[in-house]
């Protein structure tokens, strides 16, 4: 497929490791970003949920004060990608093409897949590692803390 043909965004591996040793601060990204900024003050003033305002209010919580993927650090990268996926939809005859490799070249996946499928039948299956995500860290400075109670109220 070649990377031409597909759209990468957000940190490498190195950025992400510098980033934790460096610490991340969503307050920093919310702060220097307006963009970024705006979507967040619409989604905690229930904007996208004018019948329930405080639908989202966890997922804000979450963003700006135990996101441990540093989602808020690959925003400008997202919007930036966006918009070169949004010049390539406007030219049909390339946006074409760039599909029909994508989908050419995701044959080569299903080949790769199949034989670890056929070695799961035979031994019963893959069976999980048992390696769960840590828990998030206690915000600092500030954001309420949810626990186990809270998000099996919340399902």
């Amino acid at each position: 497929m070649g990377r031409e043909n597909i759209f990468i965004f957000g940190m490498t591996v190195e950025e992400v490791e510098e980033l934790k040793k460096t610490g991340y601060n969503a307050h920093h990204y919310y702060d220097n970003l307006p963009e970024l900024r705006q979507c967040i003050d619409q989604i905690q003033s229930g904007f996208f949920s004018p019948n329930n305002p405080d639908q989202f209010k966890d997922l804000v919580n979450i963003l700006m004060h135990h996101d441990r993927f540093y989602l808020f650090a690959d925003f400008e990268s997202y919007i930036k990608c966006q918009d070169e996926v949004n010049a390539l939809y406007r030219k049909p005859d390339e946006w074409t093409r760039h599909a029909l490799l994508n989908i050419a070249s995701s044959g080569k996946v299903f080949r790769a897949i199949a034989p670890l499928q056929s070695t799961a039948g035979r031994s019963g299956g893959f069976s999980p590692r048992g390696k769960k995500l840590p828990p998030p860290p206690r915000a600092q400075g500030g954001g309420e803390e949810i626990n186990d109670k809270d998000r099996k109220r919340d399902n």
